[in-house]
């Protein structure tokens, strides 16, 4: 079983990461602030301005470990890494099979169907905690599982990835529609009137793209790790500098890695309205310290364990990616039937 590593989350814009001998370190202001081995990295994330000397780049790119370079609001920039890996015969089966309709319509109809269900997961563990704290709200999150449910039933027997694309965007619509119930926050700062992106205009949204930049990194360090193309996906279509693969993982844990997480930092209260910036373009972002401690939440959130419904294994959360990437490179080179997705009970 593989080992869940350690992340390095770099969000001083005065910091510099440089090699010394086996060990990553990381300077702020000259100062070091930290040391890792690093044999015990997975990945390093870079915030904003940020630097690296060319040997810890270097020393990175031969361990195997990938620093992604990101905004503060966690836009994408840039990633650094060493030489592909994984067997050349698993890229080529790849390849294939995303261009043979029936095969790539068996991998999205599971993808698609472990979403919705993922998502259903989230609007009835909410009913099941809080139903009489939501009150009437209650009718319309009842009505959306029934939805989320029918829509599930309906990507087991579409014929074509147009259909399950249109599946997934049916049940994405509907699960947004009643995603402000599910935060019990009594502040008009955390109202969620449906998703918007680049920039997020409100803070959960902001929020959200935050947790998702995080879990794409994941999700395509994943796909790498095990040998696979990023880049050609089944769910999601080319197109030049997408890592759709990553985002084809991605899909299945959204719900239960990154919104629930969301949604447990409102409404335990660990962020206030006052941890995030309204710009004056009227995007939203997350302050510097809060950030900070929205990256703690994920870690910890990583090293949570769950029962894997396939393998019937306990494994962390922050394995769940590469597991599922696993199970992937399994199915495409025949070793199993289909692809198992995952599914959170």
């Amino acid at each position: 079983m593989r080992k869940l590593l350690n992340t390095i989350y770099v969000t001083s814009d005065d910091a510099w990461l440089r090699k010394d001998g086996a060990n990553l370190v990381v300077e702020v202001g000259g100062v070091e602030r930290g040391r890792v081995p690093l044999h015990m990295i997975e990945g390093v994330v870079d915030f904003g301005r940020a630097g690296a000397s060319p040997a810890a780049m270097a020393a990175c790119a031969e361990s195997g470990v990938t620093i992604s370079f990101l905004m503060p609001n966690g836009k994408f920039l840039a990633r650094v890494e060493g030489s592909r890996t994984g067997n050349v015969r698993l890229r080529r089966a790849q390849f294939r099979a995303s261009e043979d309709a029936g095969v790539a319509l068996g991998i999205v109809r599971n993808i698609v169907a472990a979403k919705v269900a993922n998502q259903r997961a989230v609007v009835r563990r909410a009913l099941r905690d809080h139903r009489a704290a939501l009150g009437e709200t209650a009718i319309a999150l009842d009505r959306v599982e029934r939805q989320l449910t029918d829509v599930a039933r309906r990507t087991l027997v579409a014929t074509d990835i147009a259909t399950q694309r249109g599946l997934e965007g049916e049940a994405a619509a509907a699960y947004f529609a009643v995603f402000d119930a599910l935060i019990r926050v009594d502040d008009p700062a955390f109202r969620f009137n449906g998703r918007s992106r680049r920039p997020p205009l409100d803070r959960i949204n902001a929020l959200l793209s935050f947790l998702y930049a995080m879990l794409g990194h994941d999700c395509r360090s994943a796909c790498e790790a095990h040998g696979l193309d990023p880049q050609v996906g089944f769910l999601h279509a080319d197109r030049p500098g997408r890592a759709s693969l990553a985002l084809d993982i991605m899909e299945e844990l959204r719900p239960v890695l990154a919104d629930r997480l969301a949604l447990s930092l409102i409404n335990r209260r660990q962020l206030a309205a006052s941890d995030f910036i309204v710009e004056a373009a009227g995007g939203v972002a997350l302050t510097d310290d809060a950030r900070r401690r929205v990256l703690v939440a994920w870690q910890e959130r990583k090293a949570e364990t769950i029962r894997h419904p396939f393998l019937g294994e306990t494994i962390a959360f922050g394995l769940i990616a590469h597991i599922q990437a696993q199970l992937l490179a399994r199915h495409l080179r025949g070793d199993l039937d289909g692809y198992p997705p995952f599914v959170w009970r």
